[in-house]
């Protein structure tokens, strides 16, 4: 006879948690390892993280720091070496001149992103989103009880934001404008003539700008640029970046923030209370990734160049896709609307499915980032995984 158990009951969560979704490339990526625990081989062009291993000077400061000792709590924002190590690196590399007090070192940049979005953003707050966007944007301001009003950008001009695009969703409740570029997913760049008149308009109105820079260095128009290069407009500005693509770091975790003292005062508080310092072995090789050589980083670039390339060629050798030439970051963006109502493929997302299950090709479908038409493709890989899986695509969207 069968044991009467009682149901387990319901568990009633939050309704901040409530709001929010799962992240849509960590799902890929669980999937993706689902498969792989099967004996299943996949090619992964999936995850956002570089290939290349962290350069050796970077390990070498954290195994010294272990040896050393340094292995106690630091001061929240990190320490005082460190957020020097940030501002020097982004006034040599930007022409910016923050000072430290006007810098805080985090878990990784999405950490920081996390916490100036909830030191800035209340209950009913308007955040301008430019589409496509990174998964987690919208998520935060969620959380954090603010709106998204997203602008919609178009594919043929290259998702191309302008002031006047940004102008017309102001409203007396917008605080902040969310900008990303080079963008993940689409590997769009903004020009530094639309940077600075975005940032001139939302000073002019008193609207904050968080600009994600995660990718700033891998910008591969010639014209590399962030906004703390304006300093007429900086107590607006808030710069959010990370050493995981710089570096290769990805799983280090140290992201930073500069901004104005007030600002990371706070993200600060808010810190103390959450997760507290950033590794103290970490802050070491953050040092030396930020005053050391930095030739590791233009070979990287160098190298994702021609990666960018080859993964744009191969897609749009693929009868149907279409796919933008991306001028930064490390994401191929292709539209696949084409496949839609093939083989009861009837969004993105069945599509990125069945790449996966089927041709054992893990990618991310838009819906994630705000568009129903696309997928993206991580080219952070070597050439030889890059023509395993186009093969796979090829032939798979071929037969659909």
């Amino acid at each position: 006879m069968t044991p009467v158990t009682e149901a387990t009951p319901a568990v009633r969560l939050t309704e901040r948690i409530n709001r929010i979704e799962p992240s849509a490339t960590m799902a890929v990526v669980a999937e993706a390892d689902k498969l792989r625990q099967q004996g299943i081989d996949v090619v992964d062009f999936g995850a956002g993280e570089p290939h290349f291993a962290t350069p050796q000077h970077i390990k070498d400061a954290a195994i010294a720091a272990i040896q050393a000792n340094f292995t106690k709590y630091t001061a929240v924002g990190g320490t005082a070496e460190l957020r020097d190590a940030i501002v020097h690196r982004h006034a040599v590399d930007f022409d910016s001149d923050y000072r430290r007090e006007e810098a805080v070192a985090s878990t990784g940049g999405k950490h920081a992103l996390f916490n100036a979005i909830q030191v800035l953003v209340d209950h009913g707050d308007e955040v301008i989103l430019p589409v496509p966007y990174w998964v987690s944007f919208k998520d935060i301001v969620r959380y954090a009880g603010g709106n998204c009003v997203l602008l919609e950008t178009d594919e043929a001009q290259g998702f191309r934001i302008t002031a006047e695009m940004i102008a017309r969703l102001v409203t007396p409740r917008t605080k902040l404008i969310i900008l990303n570029s080079p963008c993940n997913p689409s590997g769009a760049v903004m020009s530094p003539e639309d940077l600075t008149e975005v940032v001139r308009m939302a000073t002019q109105r008193g609207i904050w700008i968080v600009s994600d820079e995660c990718y700033v260095y891998l910008n591969y128009t010639g014209k590399r640029f962030s906004v703390g290069s304006l300093r007429e407009y900086r107590d607006r500005m808030v710069i959010i970046g990370s050493l995981s693509k710089t570096y290769a770091m990805t799983g280090w975790r140290l992201g930073y923030a500069v901004a104005p003292a007030q600002i990371v005062s706070a993200m600060t508080k808010l810190q103390g209370q959450s997760t507290s310092n950033p590794t103290s072995i970490v802050q070491k090789a953050a040092v030396a990734a930020l005053m050391g050589p930095q030739q590791c980083v233009l070979d990287m670039r160098a190298e994702y160049i021609q990666l960018r390339d080859h993964v744009v060629n191969g897609l749009r050798a693929i009868p149907g896709v279409k796919c933008t030439l991306p001028e930064g970051a490390f994401y191929a963006y292709p539209n696949v609307s084409a496949f839609f109502g093939r083989s009861g493929v009837k969004s993105a997302s069945d599509l990125a499915g069945k790449l996966l299950r089927e041709a054992h090709v893990a990618t991310v479908p838009g819906e994630g980032f705000g568009t129903a038409d696309h997928i993206r493709v991580s080219y952070a890989t070597s050439v030889a995984e890059l023509n395993r899986g186009l093969e796979r695509m090829h032939k798979f969207l071929g037969a659909l």
